[in-house]
């Protein structure tokens, strides 16, 4: 049985206006639609980092945060953190914590394939060993948190460009929020 994970589209003040196939979301004209961003930290306080799978449709072998994905229609923001927590890397989280509630962006990577989302930004801790999902990361780091920030000032075009604009607004990497 084949899972078909559906997005939730938005208007451009955020309103959901319906749902589609992710799978035929992201392409040259991607709709706004909804869409979560999470840092997850170890009890030392170091972040996890993971770099996307070759296989990914946007931004394949790049570094990002720890994990993101889409909820489903009605499903809870925490729900889905836990779900791709899961389903990407094999641990379970705790301690989830909205950081940024409003951050979206628009991004195009070098294929054409947009990135248009409203994206809520969370942080949340794990005691477990990371167990990655080889279809959605081909490589994990745990990091100190200011050597996180100094690679967001220093090689922004090495990261995710979600991560590189969200960072100013999460307070775990030094923003205002």
């Amino acid at each position: 049985m084949t899972f078909t994970e559906t997005v939730v589209l938005l208007d451009p003040d955020g309103v959901p206006t319906g749902t589609a196939d992710k799978a035929s979301v992201h392409t040259h004209e991607t709709p706004l639609h909804l869409a979560f961003s999470c840092h997850v930290l170890d009890a030392e306080g170091r972040v996890l980092v993971t770099r996307r799978a070759l296989s990914k449709v946007t931004w394949p072998g790049v570094w990002t945060n720890s994990v993101c994905g889409h909820p489903g229609p009605d499903e809870a923001f925490e729900d889905a953190v836990r779900r791709r927590a899961r389903h990407e890397l094999g641990i379970e989280l705790h301690d989830i914590e909205l950081t940024d509630p409003d951050f979206r962006y628009r991004a195009v990577d070098a294929s054409g394939i947009v990135e248009h989302e409203v994206c809520p930004v969370f942080t949340a801790r794990t005691a477990d060993e990371v167990r990655p999902n080889p279809d959605e990361v081909m490589e994990f780091a745990w990091v100190e948190v200011d050597d996180l920030r100094a690679a967001v000032r220093a090689a922004p075009w090495a990261l995710s460009p979600w991560l590189v604009s969200s960072a100013a607004t999460v307070p775990l990497l030094g923003g205002s929020r």
